[in-house]
C-alpha cells in the first residue's frame, strides 16, 4: 500500500497542451465515489499552455517534464512513480475528456475480480466496441487501421480484441513492474503492439464496455499526417514483437514470475 493512505489505486493522465480539458476532468475525479479509492497523478509532458499551473492548483499530484517525451515515455514514468509509492493497481486514462469517468470503478471491480480458476486479470481494457459500450464515431480510415491491428493481433496470437487501440486500461502492479523495465514499453505509441506483446507473454488480459466520448477541444496527437506515420510504425513494431517474443524468445516467461 501508499504509505500514508489506504488507496490502492493510482489514475496516470499524460498530457500535453490540455489546459482546455484538463480542469473539467479534474472536477469529475474530484467526485467521492472516485476520490474515495484513487489518487490522481499528471504527466505533464512539458506542456507550454496553463496545463501544470491548472493541475497545481486543483492539488493533484504531478510531474513536469522539462522536454516534451512522448505519450508512452510519459506513461512509464508514471509507472514507476506507481511503484515506488507502493500502489497495487493503475488505471490509466487521456486528459481530453475522451475517457468518462464511470469507467474507472468498472475497471478497477474487474482487476480485483478473479476468473473461475482463481485467476485475477493482470491488464483490462476499456473497449469502445463490445456490446453494451457507449456509440462512438469512427473515421474510414481509422476504422481501416483498427481492423488492421485486430487482424494482426488475431494471426499473431489467436485472441480477438475488439478495441486495440484502446488508451482506457486497468494494471495489476505485476504489469506495472514489467512495463517499468527497459525495453519493454513503446516509448511512443503503446497500443496494438503491446497487447500483441502482453498475449504472447502469457499475461492475462480481459476487455469490458467503456463509455467513451468524441475529443471536443484542443489538438489530438494523431493529427494532420500523424495517423500515416502511426500506422506504419504500429505494423512494423506489432511484426517486431512477434519476431522477438515467438522466435528469439525474448521475454518468454515473464508473466510465470512473481513479484518482488
Amino acid at each position: 500500500m501508499k504509505r500514508g493512505t489506504s488507496k490502492e489505486l493510482l489514475i496516470i493522465i499524460p498530457a500535453y497542451n490540455e489546459e482546455k480539458n484538463i480542469e473539467k476532468l479534474l472536477e469529475q475525479l474530484e467526485q467521492p465515489e472516485i476520490e474515495e479509492i484513487a489518487d490522481v497523478l499528471i504527466m505533464n509532458d512539458a506542456s507550454s499552455d496553463a496545463t501544470n499551473w491548472i493541475v497545481k492548483g486543483r492539488k493533484h499530484q504531478i510531474v513536469t517534464h522539462v522536454f516534451n517525451l512522448g505519450y508512452g515515455s510519459a506513461l512509464q514514468l508514471g509507472y514507476k512513480y506507481a511503484i515506488r509509492r507502493g500502489y497495487q493497481y493503475v488505471i490509466q486514462m487521456d486528459a481530453d475528456g475522451q475517457h468518462d469517468v464511470c469507467n474507472i470503478p468498472v475497471i478497477y471491480k474487474q482487476l480485483k475480480t478473479a476468473d473461475k480458476d482463481g485467476k485475477y486479470p493482470d491488464i483490462v481494457l476499456g473497449s469502445r466496441f463490445l456490446e453494451g459500450s457507449s456509440p462512438y464515431p469512427v473515421s474510414a480510415p481509422k476504422k481501416l487501421a483498427w481492423s488492421l491491428f485486430r487482424f494482426m493481433i488475431l494471426l499473431g496470437t489467436g485472441r480477438k480484441i475488439a478495441d486495440p487501440t484502446t488508451g482506457l486500461q486497468g494494471l495489476s502492479r505485476r504489469v506495472v513492474i514489467f512495463y517499468s523495465l527497459y525495453n519493454h514499453f513503446d516509448d511512443r505509441y503503446p497500443d496494438a503492439n503491446i497487447i500483441m506483446q502482453m498475449l504472447l507473454l502469457g499475461y492475462r488480459l480481459v476487455e469490458v464496455p467503456a463509455v467513451m466520448h468524441p475529443r471536443t477541444e484542443g489538438v489530438s496527437m494523431h493529427s494532420g499526417l500523424r495517423p500515416l506515420f502511426y500506422m506504419c510504425r504500429m505494423i512494423y513494431s506489432i511484426i517486431a514483437v512477434w519476431i522477438g517474443i515467438r522466435i528469439m524468445k525474448m521475454d518468454v516467461g515473464a508473466a510465470d514470475e512473481k513479484e518482488e
